[in-house]
Protein backbone atom coordinates (compact mmCIF):
# COMPACT_ATOMS: atom_id res chain seq x y z
CA UNK A 1 0.00 0.00 0.00
CA UNK A 2 1.43 3.87 -0.77
CA UNK A 3 -0.07 6.90 1.66
CA UNK A 4 0.11 9.90 0.39
CA UNK A 5 -0.30 13.03 2.95
CA UNK A 6 0.58 16.64 1.75
CA UNK A 7 -1.28 19.90 2.65
CA UNK A 8 -3.20 21.80 -0.36
CA UNK A 9 -0.82 25.07 -0.25
CA UNK A 10 -1.79 28.69 -1.13
CA UNK A 11 -5.68 27.94 -1.04
CA UNK A 12 -8.45 29.68 0.59
CA UNK A 13 -12.17 28.07 0.72
CA UNK A 14 -14.23 30.58 -1.09
CA UNK A 15 -17.80 28.77 0.95
CA UNK A 16 -18.81 29.32 4.38
CA UNK A 17 -18.37 25.24 5.01
CA UNK A 18 -19.15 25.87 8.78
CA UNK A 19 -22.83 26.15 7.97
CA UNK A 20 -23.14 22.93 7.47
CA UNK A 21 -20.32 21.38 9.66
CA UNK A 22 -17.45 22.34 11.92
CA UNK A 23 -14.81 22.52 9.72
CA UNK A 24 -12.49 19.81 11.88
CA UNK A 25 -15.76 17.35 11.45
CA UNK A 26 -15.42 17.65 7.51
CA UNK A 27 -14.03 14.77 5.76
CA UNK A 28 -14.60 15.27 1.85
CA UNK A 29 -13.52 11.53 -0.10
CA UNK A 30 -13.32 10.16 -3.43
CA UNK A 31 -13.02 6.61 -4.72
CA UNK A 32 -11.31 4.75 -7.71
CA UNK A 33 -12.29 1.50 -8.97
CA UNK A 34 -12.16 -1.06 -11.73
CA UNK A 35 -15.89 -1.15 -12.27
CA UNK A 36 -19.59 0.21 -11.05
CA UNK A 37 -20.12 -3.46 -9.14
CA UNK A 38 -18.29 -3.78 -6.17
CA UNK A 39 -18.68 -7.45 -6.09
CA UNK A 40 -17.27 -7.95 -10.07
CA UNK A 41 -14.37 -5.20 -9.57
CA UNK A 42 -11.82 -3.71 -7.09
CA UNK A 43 -11.57 -0.37 -5.38
CA UNK A 44 -7.28 0.71 -5.90
CA UNK A 45 -7.36 4.41 -4.48
CA UNK A 46 -8.64 6.63 -2.03
CA UNK A 47 -8.04 10.01 -1.51
CA UNK A 48 -9.42 12.60 1.19
CA UNK A 49 -9.82 15.90 2.33
CA UNK A 50 -9.81 16.91 6.05
CA UNK A 51 -8.80 20.23 7.95
CA UNK A 52 -6.52 20.28 10.19
CA UNK A 53 -3.69 22.84 11.88
CA UNK A 54 -5.42 25.76 9.66
CA UNK A 55 -4.70 24.35 6.35
CA UNK A 56 -6.82 21.52 3.94
CA UNK A 57 -5.08 18.10 3.49
CA UNK A 58 -4.75 15.68 1.46
CA UNK A 59 -4.49 11.72 2.26
CA UNK A 60 -4.75 8.99 -0.37
CA UNK A 61 -4.19 5.10 -0.05
CA UNK A 62 -3.68 3.14 -3.10
CA UNK A 63 -3.20 -0.39 -3.46
CA UNK A 64 -0.20 -1.61 -5.61
CA UNK A 65 -2.08 -5.02 -6.08
CA UNK A 66 -5.77 -6.80 -5.46
CA UNK A 67 -4.19 -8.42 -2.67
CA UNK A 68 -4.33 -4.50 -1.29
CA UNK A 69 -7.83 -3.63 -1.33
CA UNK A 70 -9.15 -4.80 2.19
CA UNK A 71 -6.08 -2.89 3.28
CA UNK A 72 -6.64 0.49 2.26
CA UNK A 73 -10.09 0.20 2.83
CA UNK A 74 -9.30 -0.72 6.62
CA UNK A 75 -7.03 2.74 6.97
CA UNK A 76 -9.70 4.51 5.70
CA UNK A 77 -12.53 3.49 8.02
CA UNK A 78 -10.03 3.69 10.39
CA UNK A 79 -9.26 7.50 9.41
CA UNK A 80 -13.05 8.09 8.51
CA UNK A 81 -14.45 6.84 12.13
CA UNK A 82 -12.70 10.36 13.81
CA UNK A 83 -14.88 12.50 11.24
CA UNK A 84 -19.02 13.34 11.87
CA UNK A 85 -19.59 14.52 8.42
CA UNK A 86 -19.16 12.80 4.91
CA UNK A 87 -18.66 15.08 1.73
CA UNK A 88 -18.73 13.77 -1.40
CA UNK A 89 -19.68 14.47 -5.36
CA UNK A 90 -22.56 12.23 -5.70
CA UNK A 91 -21.16 9.47 -3.53
CA UNK A 92 -24.76 8.64 -2.54
CA UNK A 93 -25.65 6.99 -5.86
CA UNK A 94 -21.82 5.39 -6.18
CA UNK A 95 -19.14 6.18 -3.66
CA UNK A 96 -21.09 5.14 -0.13
CA UNK A 97 -22.85 2.22 -1.56
CA UNK A 98 -19.77 0.88 -3.35
CA UNK A 99 -17.39 1.26 0.12
CA UNK A 100 -20.29 -0.72 2.16
CA UNK A 101 -20.67 -3.57 -0.30
CA UNK A 102 -16.86 -4.07 -0.28
CA UNK A 103 -17.20 -3.83 4.27
CA UNK A 104 -19.97 -6.52 3.75
CA UNK A 105 -17.86 -8.78 1.54
CA UNK A 106 -15.20 -8.32 3.92
CA UNK A 107 -16.75 -8.64 7.31
CA UNK A 108 -15.66 -5.03 8.16
CA UNK A 109 -17.84 -2.44 10.31
CA UNK A 110 -17.85 1.46 9.31
CA UNK A 111 -19.09 4.20 10.47
CA UNK A 112 -20.52 5.74 7.44
CA UNK A 113 -24.34 5.12 8.61
CA UNK A 114 -23.28 7.40 11.64
CA UNK A 115 -22.43 10.20 9.75
CA UNK A 116 -23.83 13.13 7.95
CA UNK A 117 -23.63 13.11 4.51
CA UNK A 118 -24.09 15.81 2.36
CA UNK A 119 -23.86 15.51 -1.41
CA UNK A 120 -21.96 18.54 -3.48
CA UNK A 121 -23.48 17.12 -6.88
CA UNK A 122 -27.46 16.78 -5.18
CA UNK A 123 -26.85 20.68 -3.94
CA UNK A 124 -25.86 22.12 -7.46
CA UNK A 125 -27.93 20.33 -9.85
CA UNK A 126 -30.82 21.31 -9.58
CA UNK A 127 -29.28 25.08 -10.84
CA UNK A 128 -27.50 23.29 -13.57
CA UNK A 129 -30.31 25.11 -16.08
CA UNK A 130 -30.26 28.56 -14.04
CA UNK A 131 -26.22 28.21 -14.57
CA UNK A 132 -26.56 27.13 -18.42
CA UNK A 133 -24.52 23.68 -18.03
CA UNK A 134 -24.69 21.11 -20.20
CA UNK A 135 -24.35 18.29 -17.36
CA UNK A 136 -23.10 18.73 -13.95
CA UNK A 137 -20.35 16.58 -14.12
CA UNK A 138 -17.49 17.46 -11.44
CA UNK A 139 -15.36 18.57 -14.28
CA UNK A 140 -18.23 20.74 -16.18
CA UNK A 141 -18.38 22.52 -12.86
CA UNK A 142 -14.60 23.10 -12.25
CA UNK A 143 -14.67 24.58 -16.46
CA UNK A 144 -17.09 26.74 -15.07
CA UNK A 145 -15.23 28.17 -12.48
CA UNK A 146 -12.06 28.68 -14.47
CA UNK A 147 -10.29 25.85 -12.99
CA UNK A 148 -7.44 24.08 -14.81
CA UNK A 149 -6.72 20.44 -14.58
CA UNK A 150 -3.34 18.63 -14.67
CA UNK A 151 -5.11 15.12 -15.17
CA UNK A 152 -6.24 14.81 -18.37
CA UNK A 153 -7.81 11.24 -18.01
CA UNK A 154 -11.12 9.98 -16.78
CA UNK A 155 -11.88 6.95 -14.43
CA UNK A 156 -12.66 4.76 -17.44
CA UNK A 157 -9.36 5.39 -19.01
CA UNK A 158 -7.73 4.78 -15.68
CA UNK A 159 -8.85 1.08 -15.03
CA UNK A 160 -6.48 -0.05 -17.82
CA UNK A 161 -3.57 2.46 -16.40
CA UNK A 162 -3.79 0.37 -13.38
CA UNK A 163 -4.51 -3.13 -14.59
CA UNK A 164 -0.93 -2.17 -15.96
CA UNK A 165 0.32 -0.40 -12.96
CA UNK A 166 -0.18 -3.73 -11.03
CA UNK A 167 1.35 -6.11 -13.45
CA UNK A 168 4.48 -3.79 -14.04
CA UNK A 169 4.56 -0.90 -11.83
CA UNK A 170 6.13 2.41 -12.86
CA UNK A 171 6.42 5.97 -11.16
CA UNK A 172 4.91 7.13 -14.17
CA UNK A 173 1.79 5.46 -13.58
CA UNK A 174 1.60 5.49 -9.93
CA UNK A 175 1.59 9.27 -10.52
CA UNK A 176 -1.16 9.28 -13.46
CA UNK A 177 -3.59 7.58 -10.49
CA UNK A 178 -2.84 9.59 -7.79
CA UNK A 179 -3.25 12.89 -9.63
CA UNK A 180 -6.34 11.83 -10.77
CA UNK A 181 -7.84 11.17 -7.27
CA UNK A 182 -6.21 13.83 -5.98
CA UNK A 183 -7.50 16.34 -8.24
CA UNK A 184 -10.72 15.13 -7.76
CA UNK A 185 -10.93 15.45 -4.17
CA UNK A 186 -9.46 19.30 -4.57
CA UNK A 187 -12.05 19.91 -7.12
CA UNK A 188 -14.86 19.27 -4.80
CA UNK A 189 -13.52 21.99 -2.80
CA UNK A 190 -12.75 24.22 -5.80
CA UNK A 191 -16.50 23.31 -6.66
CA UNK A 192 -18.27 24.65 -2.74
CA UNK A 193 -18.53 27.73 -3.95
CA UNK A 194 -21.24 26.96 -6.34
CA UNK A 195 -23.82 26.35 -3.68
CA UNK A 196 -23.78 29.65 -2.69
CA UNK A 197 -26.03 30.35 -5.70
CA UNK A 198 -28.41 27.15 -4.27
CA UNK A 199 -28.54 29.34 -0.71
CA UNK A 200 -28.94 32.63 -2.64
CA UNK A 201 -32.30 31.03 -3.81
CA UNK A 202 -32.88 29.62 -0.56
CA UNK A 203 -33.11 33.10 1.07
CA UNK A 204 -29.60 33.19 2.21
CA UNK A 205 -29.44 37.42 1.52
CA UNK A 206 -30.66 40.56 3.02
CA UNK A 207 -32.58 43.36 1.95
CA UNK A 208 -31.21 46.58 1.25
CA UNK A 209 -33.83 48.47 -0.21
CA UNK A 210 -37.17 48.91 -2.76
CA UNK A 211 -38.53 51.17 -4.50
CA UNK A 212 -40.74 51.46 -7.81
CA UNK A 213 -39.34 53.22 -10.92
CA UNK A 214 -40.67 54.41 -14.33
CA UNK A 215 -39.87 52.80 -17.47
CA UNK A 216 -40.72 52.63 -20.92
CA UNK A 217 -42.41 49.32 -22.52
CA UNK A 218 -41.51 48.30 -25.96
CA UNK A 219 -44.21 50.16 -27.88
CA UNK A 220 -42.58 52.98 -25.93
CA UNK A 221 -45.64 52.83 -23.12
CA UNK A 222 -44.88 54.18 -19.80
CA UNK A 223 -44.82 50.49 -17.40
CA UNK A 224 -43.95 50.55 -13.27
CA UNK A 225 -41.66 47.79 -12.16
CA UNK A 226 -40.60 47.73 -8.30
CA UNK A 227 -37.28 47.36 -7.76
CA UNK A 228 -35.84 44.78 -4.65
CA UNK A 229 -31.87 45.55 -3.85
CA UNK A 230 -30.38 42.70 -1.79
CA UNK A 231 -26.93 42.11 0.03
CA UNK A 232 -25.57 38.88 -0.05
CA UNK A 233 -24.04 37.39 2.70
CA UNK A 234 -21.20 35.92 0.66
CA UNK A 235 -19.73 36.51 -2.43
CA UNK A 236 -20.80 34.81 -5.51
CA UNK A 237 -18.32 32.80 -8.06
CA UNK A 238 -19.61 34.84 -11.07
CA UNK A 239 -21.99 37.39 -12.60
CA UNK A 240 -25.39 35.80 -13.56
CA UNK A 241 -28.47 37.31 -15.26
CA UNK A 242 -32.12 35.33 -15.29
CA UNK A 243 -35.53 36.08 -16.17
CA UNK A 244 -39.00 34.34 -15.84
CA UNK A 245 -42.38 34.97 -16.07
CA UNK A 246 -41.37 38.56 -16.83
CA UNK A 247 -39.22 39.08 -13.74
CA UNK A 248 -35.77 40.03 -14.34
CA UNK A 249 -32.76 39.16 -11.84
CA UNK A 250 -29.38 40.25 -12.11
CA UNK A 251 -26.56 39.02 -9.61
CA UNK A 252 -23.41 40.22 -8.92
CA UNK A 253 -20.78 39.39 -6.96
CA UNK A 254 -22.03 40.64 -3.56
CA UNK A 255 -25.21 41.79 -4.61
CA UNK A 256 -28.53 41.02 -6.53
CA UNK A 257 -31.47 43.16 -8.01
CA UNK A 258 -34.80 42.16 -8.37
CA UNK A 259 -37.27 43.86 -10.86
CA UNK A 260 -40.53 43.11 -10.79
CA UNK A 261 -43.16 44.22 -13.46
CA UNK A 262 -45.92 46.15 -11.65
CA UNK A 263 -49.75 45.75 -12.77
CA UNK A 264 -51.92 48.51 -13.11
CA UNK A 265 -55.69 48.04 -13.48
CA UNK A 266 -58.19 45.89 -12.17
CA UNK A 267 -58.16 42.90 -10.93
CA UNK A 268 -60.89 40.50 -8.93
CA UNK A 269 -60.81 39.13 -5.69
CA UNK A 270 -62.67 35.92 -5.03
CA UNK A 271 -64.70 35.28 -2.47
CA UNK A 272 -63.68 31.67 -0.92
CA UNK A 273 -67.64 30.36 -0.06
CA UNK A 274 -69.65 31.24 -3.06
CA UNK A 275 -72.37 29.41 -2.06
CA UNK A 276 -73.21 31.83 0.69
CA UNK A 277 -72.98 34.68 -2.36
CA UNK A 278 -75.61 36.15 -5.18
CA UNK A 279 -73.87 37.39 -8.08
CA UNK A 280 -75.24 40.61 -9.11
CA UNK A 281 -74.90 41.10 -13.67
CA UNK A 282 -75.55 44.10 -13.65
CA UNK A 283 -72.73 45.20 -11.61
CA UNK A 284 -70.95 42.40 -12.15
CA UNK A 285 -69.78 41.60 -8.40
CA UNK A 286 -70.86 39.50 -6.15
CA UNK A 287 -72.41 40.11 -2.63
CA UNK A 288 -73.68 38.00 0.83
CA UNK A 289 -76.30 36.94 0.94
CA UNK A 290 -77.26 38.74 4.27
CA UNK A 291 -77.27 41.79 2.24
CA UNK A 292 -78.32 41.08 -1.40
CA UNK A 293 -81.19 38.98 -0.10
CA UNK A 294 -83.21 41.47 -0.08
CA UNK A 295 -82.71 42.40 -3.66
CA UNK A 296 -85.06 40.99 -6.09
CA UNK A 297 -84.34 37.99 -7.61
CA UNK A 298 -84.42 39.39 -11.36
CA UNK A 299 -81.18 41.11 -10.38
CA UNK A 300 -79.71 38.73 -8.84
CA UNK A 301 -78.57 34.77 -8.86
CA UNK A 302 -76.69 32.14 -7.30
CA UNK A 303 -73.08 32.97 -7.41
CA UNK A 304 -70.69 30.18 -8.74
CA UNK A 305 -66.82 29.80 -8.43
CA UNK A 306 -66.50 32.12 -11.26
CA UNK A 307 -68.33 34.92 -10.49
CA UNK A 308 -68.10 35.34 -7.16
CA UNK A 309 -66.01 38.04 -6.68
CA UNK A 310 -65.38 42.00 -6.35
CA UNK A 311 -63.71 43.90 -8.61
CA UNK A 312 -61.18 46.42 -7.65
CA UNK A 313 -58.42 48.88 -9.80
CA UNK A 314 -55.18 49.79 -8.23
CA UNK A 315 -51.07 48.86 -8.35
CA UNK A 316 -50.51 44.90 -7.98
CA UNK A 317 -47.59 42.77 -7.76
CA UNK A 318 -47.46 38.76 -9.39
CA UNK A 319 -47.43 36.23 -6.56
CA UNK A 320 -46.63 32.39 -7.24
CA UNK A 321 -48.28 30.69 -4.71
CA UNK A 322 -50.80 32.70 -1.59
CA UNK A 323 -48.63 34.71 -0.22
CA UNK A 324 -49.96 38.18 0.60
CA UNK A 325 -53.78 38.59 1.60
CA UNK A 326 -55.90 39.70 0.15
CA UNK A 327 -55.05 37.58 -3.22
CA UNK A 328 -56.33 39.34 -6.66
CA UNK A 329 -56.65 37.45 -10.03
CA UNK A 330 -57.79 37.76 -13.49
CA UNK A 331 -59.77 35.22 -13.68
CA UNK A 332 -61.04 32.41 -11.10
CA UNK A 333 -58.58 29.52 -13.04
CA UNK A 334 -55.64 31.54 -13.19
CA UNK A 335 -52.83 30.03 -11.15
CA UNK A 336 -51.39 33.45 -10.71
CA UNK A 337 -52.28 35.92 -8.46
CA UNK A 338 -51.38 39.07 -7.69
CA UNK A 339 -51.41 41.42 -4.30
CA UNK A 340 -51.86 45.14 -3.99
CA UNK A 341 -48.29 47.14 -3.70
CA UNK A 342 -49.05 49.97 -1.42
CA UNK A 343 -46.25 52.60 0.36
CA UNK A 344 -45.93 50.04 3.61
CA UNK A 345 -45.08 47.26 1.13
CA UNK A 346 -42.03 48.40 -0.33
CA UNK A 347 -40.52 49.85 3.53
CA UNK A 348 -41.25 46.49 5.60
CA UNK A 349 -38.13 44.97 4.86
CA UNK A 350 -39.55 41.49 6.59
CA UNK A 351 -42.22 41.18 3.34
CA UNK A 352 -39.90 42.41 1.01
CA UNK A 353 -37.72 39.29 2.40
CA UNK A 354 -40.26 36.54 1.67
CA UNK A 355 -41.30 38.20 -1.88
CA UNK A 356 -37.74 38.68 -2.90
CA UNK A 357 -37.55 34.59 -1.47
CA UNK A 358 -40.75 33.48 -3.44
CA UNK A 359 -39.50 35.42 -6.80
CA UNK A 360 -36.42 33.20 -6.24
CA UNK A 361 -37.50 29.78 -5.80
CA UNK A 362 -39.84 30.53 -8.43
CA UNK A 363 -36.70 30.95 -10.94
CA UNK A 364 -35.51 28.20 -9.82
CA UNK A 365 -38.15 26.16 -10.69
Amino acid sequence: MILINCTRDNFTLKYPLEQIAPLDSVLFFDIETTGFLARSSQLYLIGCAYYQDNSWNIVQWLAQNTSEEALILKEFLAFAKNYTTLIHFNGAQFDIPYIKQKCQQYSLIHPLDDMLSFDIYKGISPYKTILNLPNCKQKTLEAYLGIQRNDLYDGGELIDIYKNYCKNPTDDQKELLLLHNFEDVCGMLDCLPLLLYADLFAGSFEVDDAWTDDYKGLSGELRSELIISLALKHPLPTPLIISKDDVFVRMAETGCQIKIPIYSGELKYFYPNYKDYYYLPLEDKALHKSVAGYMDKAFRKQATANNCYTRKTGNYLPQWSPLFEPSFKKEYKDTLSYFELTKETTIDKNAIYEYATQILKNMAM
